[in-house]
This record gives structure tokens, C-alpha cells and sequence, in this order.
């Protein structure tokens, strides 16, 4: 078997030939050799109005800050959630992705962390 490099073809040459690049690897270019990033399977159709599909995989980085309207990776009592960080109202709150769950208020009192923000989705071919 031989990788395709872009530059061979058969017929006529091609119009993109001086644009062609070299391999892609996507540990590099999504960043995995950070001790702080992590790939994380989605499991379920709660994102899928996001286009986020049951069995994508997530890159999530622990070291990165949160903010309003990151998608996060998040602990409510010892459960791991995909969920949609917003503040409203002078609090922050996890929204479901499709409205199917509640809103969860982050409130020191209550069993809900935030772990990672996600910063790269990979969809491996069906």
C-alpha cells in the first residue's frame, strides 16, 4: 500500500499540485501532547442540534479557563456531563443541549465541578 502525496496522478496534472502539504498529524495540530488535554468519547444525542454526534470524540483541556459559552465537560454528582457554560443573572448556570434537561445552577453548595473546556471535536467516519 502507498500514501497518496498528492503530487502523482494519472491523466493530467493537477491545478492544486503546488499546494499540496505533507501528512497531517492531528495530535499535533490538535495539541495532545499537553498534559492538560484529554480525548472524550461522547456518549448520546444530547448535543446532536449542535451537530455534536453520539460517538465523536472531544477535545477537552483541563488547564484552560472557562467562559460564557464554552461547551464544558462538567461533574454534577458524580456524573459527567456535556453541557453548555452561561452565566445569567450574576450566576453561572450548565444548559442542556437540547433543552432536554433543566438548567443546572453552579452553586458552591451543590455537587457540580467543572472539569474541562472542550476545544476541538474529531468524527471518525461511519
Amino acid at each position: 500500500m502507498h500514501d497518496y502525496a498528492g503530487d502523482r496522478t494519472t491523466g493530467f496534472a493537477s491545478p492544486a499540485a503546488d499546494a499540496v502539504e505533507g501528512p497531517i498529524d492531528l495530535s499535533q495540530i490538535l495539541d495532545l501532547r499537553k498534559p492538560s488535554r484529554y480525548p472524550v468519547k461522547v456518549r448520546g444525542t444530547t448535543f446532536t442540534p449542535r451537530s455534536i454526534l453520539d460517538g465523536d470524540v472531544l477535545i477537552v483541556d483541563t488547564a484552560i479557563p472557562a467562559k460564557s459559552g464554552d461547551l464544558v465537560i462538567a461533574s454534577n454528582n458524580g456524573a459527567a456531563i456535556l453541557a453548555e457554560l452561561r452565566a445569567k443573572s450574576g450566576s453561572w448556570w450548565l444548559i442542556s443541549g437540547n433543552d432536554s434537561h433543566e438548567p443546572i445552577l453552579i452553586d458552591p453548595t451543590q455537587d457540580v465541578d467543572i472539569w474541562a473546556t472542550v476545544t476541538g471535536i474529531v468524527r471518525e467516519k461511519p
